[in-house]
C-alpha cells in the first residue's frame, strides 16, 4: 500500500437543510487495494460515495486526490479525475441500446461521424470479459436487471478509472455473475485501480476487500484491516446490537389450517402446472434458480400479469382474481420486489405513499389528511421508519426504510395472506433482522406468508416450509428436518432432493390423497 492515497476524504460533513448526515467523515483509499464500506441502510454510506464521485459537494471538509485539496463540482469532473461509480440503482437509459449506454456522451468518431463498428467490437470485448451473453446491439429496457448491473459494470471498465466507487453491485448478480465480477475486481486491483466495495453481504466483504470502513448513523465508527475482524463483529459495530441471532424462532407446532389452494396456475412462457397451498400463520419460503418463475408465478396469482389457474380457494371459498384489485378484496396483498420503480411513488411524501392502497379508510370524497397523519405516526413507531424529517420524499430514504415503508403500506389495507418477493433485497443485516421478526410476528398473528427469496439462508432460516420451482414447474415442497441448502439446490437443479426429502414428499402426498 503506497504512503499517499489516491482519493480520500477528510473531516466531511454534510448536511440537508438543517439535519446533518455526515459527521466529520475519513476515509482513505490506496492504489491496488479493495477498501470495504459498510453499515446500515441510512449510515450515510451512499452520501460518502457521492461526495467522492463529485455527485455531491460536502458541506464541511476536504477531498484530496494524491494528496491535494481538489474540488469536485460535478460527476464530470470526477470522472476526469478517473472516478467511476457504479450506482446500486441502474443509471442506463432504457430506451438505447447496450453500446450506446457503454459509450453516450463519448462515442467513438471516425471523421465526424460516429465509429459504430468500433464501439460495437469495444462493447463485446467488455461483455465477454465480464462473461455476459448479451448482444451490444440489445435494448437495455428488454434486459433483466443482472444484466443491467453487467452493462453498469461494462460501462465503468470502459472508463479505465484509477478509483472505482461500487455501490452493491452484487445485490441483482446471480452467484455466477458475482464471481465473474470478484475476478475482475482482483484484476482491477492487480492493475493498481483503487476499489471502494460496498456490499450487504459480509461474506463477501471478507472475501475480497483489504481494509474494512464500518459507518453508523453518519459516522465512521471502525477502520482496519479486513483481516482484524469477523463478520459477527462486522454486523455488530454496523447495527450497535448484538445481531447474531439473525432468524427469530419458529413455532413449535407446524402451521396445518390451509387458508390458501392454488391449482393449475398457467402463466403464459413462464410457469406450467403450479399447485400450491398455503396455511394460515405459516411462512411458505418460495425457492428457486432465477428464471424458475417464482415472481411470475406471484404475480400471476394476484392479478399482477396474465395467467389462468384451474381453481383457487381461499379459506375454502373458490375466488376469481383477475386483477390486483379482486386479490386485495380476498384479503391477497402482493409486496413487490421492486420497491422504487412498482412499490412507492418516490417524489410523494410518506403519508401519501402509506395510505394510496388503503385511500378508503380514509374518506370516500374527501380524504381525512389528520386520519392520515396518525397513521403514519403508527407507522413509523410500529415498523421503526427511520426520517429526519416525516415530510421527506419517499426517494430520499434509505433502502432499509423504503421497504419498511413499503411494508407499512401494505399491511395497512389488512391482507390476510401476504405475498412477499426478496424482502430484503440490498437491505444491511440489522432490517433484515427487524424485517424478520416482523413477518414471523405477522405469521403469529395468524396471516399467511408467502416469501419468494434468492437468498439461501434466508429461505432456510425464516420459512416454516419449502416450495422449490424449477423452469416454471413446482419441483417439491420441503418442510422440518428435510429442509437444506443441498435439498434446495437439488430440487432446483433437477436431481431430486435425496433420501430425506423424498421421505418428507412421500408424507406430504399421502396427507393430500387422504385428505381427498
Amino acid at each position: 500500500m503506497t504512503a499517499v492515497p489516491v482519493l480520500a476524504l477528510r473531516g466531511i460533513r454534510r448536511s440537508f437543510g438543517p439535519v446533518e448526515v455526515l459527521h466529520g467523515v475519513d476515509i482513505a483509499l490506496h492504489p491496488g487495494e479493495v477498501h470495504a464500506l459498510i453499515g446500515e441502510n441510512g449510515a450515510g454510506k451512499s452520501t460518502t460515495m457521492k461526495i467522492m464521485a463529485g455527485y455531491q459537494p460536502p458541506s464541511e471538509g476536504d477531498i484530496l486526490i494524491d494528496g491535494q485539496v481538489t474540488r469536485l463540482a460535478s460527476l464530470h469532473e470526477g470522472e476526469e479525475a478517473g472516478i467511476v461509480m457504479i450506482h446500486q440503482e441502474f443509471n442506463l437509459a432504457e430506451q438505447l441500446t447496450v453500446e450506446q449506454n457503454v459509450f453516450l456522451g463519448r462515442e467513438l468518431r471516425r471523421g465526424l461521424l460516429a465509429d459504430r463498428a468500433a464501439m460495437t467490437r469495444e462493447t463485446q470485448a467488455l461483455l465477454d470479459r465480464l462473461g455476459c451473453a448479451v448482444s451490444p446491439g440489445a435494448r437495455v429496457s428488454e434486459l433483466s436487471n443482472s444484466d443491467k448491473q453487467m452493462v453498469e459494470i461494462a460501462k465503468a471498465l470502459s472508463r479505465r478509472a484509477r478509483v472505482l466507487v461500487m455501490d452493491e453491485p452484487t445485490a441483482v448478480l446471480t452467484h455466477t455473475e458475482a464471481e465473474v465480477l470478484f475476478e475482475q475486481v482482483r484484476v482491477l486491483r492487480a492493475a493498481g485501480a483503487a476499489i471502494l466495495f460496498t456490499s450487504h453481504k459480509l461474506d463477501e466483504v471478507r472475501r475480497i476487500s483489504d481494509r474494512v470502513t464500518v459507518m453508523r448513523d453518519g459516522a465512521v465508527v471502525h477502520s482496519g484491516p479486513t483481516a482484524d475482524i469477523s463478520e459477527d463483529e462486522m454486523a455488530t459495530r454496523m447495527v450497535g446490537r448484538d445481531v447474531s441471532v439473525l432468524y427469530p424462532p419458529r413455532p413449535a407446532t407446524p402451521p396445518q389450517e390451509v387458508v390458501l389452494r392454488l391449482s393449475g396456475l398457467e402463466v403464459p412462457g413462464h410457469v406450467e402446472a403450479l399447485d400450491l397451498d398455503l396455511r394460515r400463520g405459516e411462512i411458505l419460503g418460495l425457492a428457486g434458480l432465477i428464471g424458475a418463475g417464482r415472481t411470475e408465478a406471484m404475480e400471476g396469482m394476484c392479478g399482477l400479469r396474465p395467467a389462468r389457474m384451474t381453481a383457487l380457494e381461499i379459506e375454502g371459498k373458490p375466488v376469481s382474481i383477475r386483477r390486483p384489485a379482486d386479490a386485495l378484496a380476498h384479503g391477497l396483498c402482493y409486496l413487490t420486489e421492486d420497491r422504487k420503480l412498482r412499490g412507492l411513488l418516490l417524489d410523494k411524501g410518506l403519508r401519501e405513499n402509506l395510505t394510496l392502497q388503503a385511500l378508503w379508510k380514509f374518506g370516500r370524497v374527501f380524504v381525512d389528511t389528520a386520519a392520515e397523519e396518525r397513521a403514519l405516526d403508527e407507522a413509523i413507531t410500529t415498523f421503526d421508519i427511520r426520517a429526519g424529517d416525516r415530510r421527506v420524499r419517499a426517494g430520499n430514504l434509505s433502502g432499509g426504510n423504503q421497504q419498511k415503508l413499503l411494508l407499512a403500506k401494505t399491511m395497512l389495507s389488512e391482507p390476510r395472506i401476504l405475498v412477499v418477493d426478496e424482502p430484503t433485497r440490498g437491505i444491511d443485516i440489522g432490517t433484515k433482522q427487524q424485517i424478520y421478526a416482523f413477518l414471523r410476528e405477522l405469521a403469529a398473528q395468524g396471516h399467511a406468508i408467502i416469501m419468494v427469496s434468492s437468498e439461501m439462508q434466508e429461505v432456510i432460516g425464516l420459512s416454516d416450509r419449502v416450495a422449490v420451482m424449477r423452469r416454471g414447474r413446482l419441483a417439491g415442497v420441503l418442510e422440518g428436518p428435510a429442509v437444506s441448502e443441498e435439498a434446495i439446490v437439488r430440487l432446483a437443479m433437477g436431481i431430486g432432493a435425496g433420501p430425506a426429502a423424498a421421505r418428507d414428499s412421500a408424507g406430504a402426498g399421502a396427507a393430500r390423497r387422504e385428505e381427498a
